[in-house]
């Protein structure tokens, strides 16, 4: 596979200050969604400090071996971070971890129901000794209510959520290909962490922060819910193309490849039947003057669009709707976007280190003037354990007897 790696690392040390330097974040995590807030919290300056299981670590190591050996979905989450490995179930390790919250601002947990307050992590017996720390709880449902205490994982959310029953086609739901609702949990984490840090600035307290996987992906399902609203019919499940939008989505091309196009208005379907069907008397026809038409009789509309395309390469479909101003997508492959020229031009990809060597790494979407995003190493597990104890005040000699004993 090419890896397009045009552009160098971003040192750590780069001149502009970033918006979380100074902020440091304890982050008892696992699996995608607190590891991918944190890693956000890390982009922006944060030190993010992970504190994983030894010998073991975040499970989501072991998911496979798919980057030289290492787990693909820990290589995402992960960079930038220290880890810590610690066995939280030792009572030397609660030492290490109230020294560790003394110097924090930031605790960061998604562990099984209840396995943080038996801890003594929950926010109530924090906030009185440590009153400017911010605690983020991130859980399948919530605290309270019947589920609060049900295992949640990504595709379980994604089915409870009901993002599943308007997703796949016709006859088979289908979940999405990525984690969506550990992305939507994470990402309402991050967002959550920034403003209660805001917040703490006003006022000088911290707060806690209470993040539902099965409320973060609710509200990305506004649409369908209130397309549905008062006993409604959903969206229909429409495979690759919009549910309630047509012509939007893929169609297969003369050369035998796909184009994803999609129409938004009136204007433009006038433009589509003139310029890339060539048959203007088509806008009229009062099968297809109107979107809510155009869905009625979609499967019609098809054969009239599939066979103009049938006589027509990939290329001569795309040259017709970019005359036409009409949006239009390539269906990419994996390795299609690793080699997307946009990225490339753009100059998107830095290398990050880690155990087994440079790898290749987005730069975080949202680019600033005043700063470069922090992207380190990607740690290995316990990588970090000697020097954080050292500056907690540990001697050599005590944290040799913790590793021996196997605390760390």
């Amino acid at each position: 596979m090419s890896t397009p790696l045009q552009s160098s690392s971003t040192s750590d040390g780069a001149a502009a200050p970033r918006p979380l330097d100074g902020i440091t974040v304890v982050s008892l995590e696992h699996a995608i969604a607190a590891p991918f807030c944190t890693r956000q919290l890390a982009d922006m300056g944060a030190r993010v400090i992970k504190v994983e299981r030894p010998g073991v670590g975040d499970f989501a190591r072991g998911y496979d071996e798919r980057v030289k050996g290492l787990a693909s979905h820990f290589v995402w989450t992960n960079r930038s971070k220290e880890s810590l490995a610690l066995d939280l179930k030792r009572p030397e390790a609660a030492d290490i971890l109230r020294d560790l919250i003394g110097q924090a601002d930031v605790l960061v947990q998604n562990l099984a129901p209840g396995a943080a307050a038996r801890l003594g992590l929950a926010y109530e017996a924090l906030r009185e000794k440590y009153p400017r720390l911010i605690v983020c709880d991130i859980s399948g449902y919530g605290e309270g209510g019947p589920y609060q205490d049900k295992k949640a994982y990504d595709l379980l959310i994604q089915s409870e959520s009901g993002f599943l029953s308007v997703t796949g086609t016709p006859d088979t739901p289908a979940k999405a290909g990525c984690s969506i609702s550990d992305i939507a949990a994470g990402m309402y984490a991050y967002s959550s962490i920034l403003t209660a840090l805001l917040l703490r600035e006003r006022t000088g307290q911290g707060s806690r922060i209470d993040v539902s996987m099965l409320e973060s992906m609710v509200e990305w399902m506004g649409f369908p819910m209130y397309y549905a609203f008062d006993g409604a019919p959903p969206p229909p499940r429409a495979g690759a193309s919009h549910a309630t939008i047509y012509p939007y989505g893929p169609f297969p091309v003369g050369d035998g490849s796909e184009v994803m196009l999609g129409l938004q208005n009136e204007r433009e379907w006038a433009a589509f039947c003139q310029t890339v069907l060539m048959q203007p008397e088509v806008a009229a026809d009062s099968r297809f003057n109107s979107n809510s038409q155009r869905v009625v009789n979609k499967e019609t509309l098809r054969v009239l669009i599939v066979t103009t395309f049938a006589s027509l390469s990939r290329a001569q479909v795309i040259e017709r709707l970019e005359a036409a101003s009409i949006a239009n997508a390539s269906v990419n492959t994996m390795q299609d976007v690793w080699n997307h020229p946009q990225l490339a031009r753009r100059g998107r990809w830095r290398q990050v280190d880690s155990a087994v060597g440079p790898l290749p790494a987005l730069v975080p979407p949202a680019t600033s003037s005043a700063f470069q995003a922090r992207m380190d190493k990607i740690p290995a597990l316990g990588e970090n354990s000697a020097t954080i104890l050292v500056s907690l005040g540990y001697s050599e000699e005590e944290i040799s007897s913790l590793a021996q004993k196997g605390v760390i």
